[in-house]
């Protein structure tokens, strides 16, 4: 295998690609060196505000980063972390997110290895991926559940409709503002029933796992997790927001329900409690809202030591750039539990060649060297961003009142 030559090599151009061929905006920063056809990917994706993320990378982080060493990872992430003073915020971490898995697929390039080598290499051959079945109602969410299982699914997360559930009584005052009501009431009393249902049906010979999505109160989430316990979740995933960490301490104490939280984290201080503390299962964090590759191992190195497994997010709004290392990560950590699958469409492995690979339940990374992944970028134009945010982040409850998403 041919690698390039590791001397004097230094980071030329700094390009923000933002692309949409499934419809959902997608960041992706392209790191060029000085060695003509040596270049890295990396995922800053930050689905609701791309274009921050983009005059981020291209304003500030460019000059920031024209001439140094691409080799040098951990210095260019504690540096630009911190060049702004003020950190861990969404935007930013995105835009350095870019950088560091750029940096990686560099790296992995310059020595002619894949990323997951870096890591320390292989702990298994794939990763084990849950899909999403959903239905209007049980029998459709039934049918959905089969046909995962039938494809070769053994890990698949099951919801009524939209998160929050759907076909609420939704009684409303006059003149209610618009947004995607739901009841939070009528959904944490219909998710018991939904998994009676489909353990009646199927047994228990498949995992199962449901997303909260932060929609009830904190209270109501303690006592859903021990009405989940005959069901034998797999994981019970956000059953609170990130400013109510202080309750997870009650679901502990009172449900044995795996819990999984993180996708909405961006700051240390968030997870360190819920880890040390041993009051989850499962961290999940969106591998590029805390900055990359480079935090998301130590992540994991953490986690491990206080026996939490990793489920990094992995839905549609992460792009096939940040899916591959999510693999990579996936492979390389001992303490990996499952990892969340968006099915790639054709357009998309178009624009992304090299997409991971999904077989009988497994996604699976190349052996390229770096990611594995790249873009066509006049393929990545044809499909410009719309920049709408989806009806799913405006909720509110029966009253009209604005409530988490």
């Amino acid at each position: 295998m041919t690698t390039h030559a590791t001397a004097q090599v230094t980071i030329r151009d700094v390009k923000t690609i933002i692309t949409a061929p499934e419809g959902t905006d997608l960041v992706v920063v392209k790191i060029e060196t000085s060695e003509p056809e040596l270049y890295g990917l990396g995922c800053a994706t930050f689905t609701q505000r791309p274009l921050v993320v983009k005059s981020a990378v291209d304003d500030y982080l460019k000059p920031f980063l024209l001439g140094k060493d691409p080799q040098r990872i951990e210095d260019i992430w504690q540096s630009a972390m911190v060049s702004a003073y003020w950190r861990n915020g969404p935007v930013l971490n995105n835009a350095l997110s870019g950088i560091d898995m750029a940096l990686w697929d560099i790296k992995g390039k310059l020595a002619g290895m894949p990323v997951y080598d870096l890591l320390g290499g292989k702990c298994r051959e794939a990763a084990a991926v849950y899909r999403h079945a959903s239905g209007l109602d049980k029998q459709e969410l039934l049918d959905n559940v089969i046909a995962y299982k039938e494809q070769g699914a053994r890990y698949i997360r099951c919801q009524l409709g939209a998160y929050g559930g759907s076909h609420h009584t939704i009684i409303s005052p006059e003149n209610a503002l618009p947004g995607a009501y739901f009841n939070p009431d009528e959904y944490a009393r219909d998710v018991p029933q939904m998994f009676a249902y489909i353990r009646e049906k199927i047994g228990f010979d498949i995992e199962l796992l449901h997303d909260v999505h932060e929609r009830i109160a904190p209270i109501e989430a303690v006592r859903l997790a021990k009405q989940l316990e005959p069901y034998r979740l797999f994981f019970f995933e956000d059953p609170l927001a990130p400013e109510q960490l202080e309750w997870f301490q009650m679901i502990r104490e009172q449900s044995a329900t795996p819990i999984a939280m993180g996708e909405l984290f961006n700051h240390p201080r968030e997870w360190m409690p819920l880890i040390t503390n041993k009051y989850i299962d499962f961290i999940r964090v969106h591998v590029s809202q805390i900055g990359g590759i480079t935090p998301a191992k130590k992540l994991a190195v953490l986690s491990e030591a206080f026996s939490v497994r990793t489920a990094w997010h992995g839905p549609g709004d992460v792009s096939p750039v940040g899916h591959a290392a999510n693999i990579h990560l996936d492979l390389s950590s001992p303490n990996f539990g499952v990892q969340e699958w968006h099915e790639f469409s054709d357009v998309a492995k178009e624009v992304f060649p090299g997409c991971p690979e999904l077989k009988n339940g497994y996604a699976y990374a190349n052996d390229r060297p770096g990611l594995g992944i790249d873009i066509d970028e006049e393929k990545a134009a044809k499909y410009p961003c719309t920049h709408t945010l989806p009806s799913w982040t405006l909720p509110r409850t029966p009253d009209g009142t604005a409530v988490r998403p």
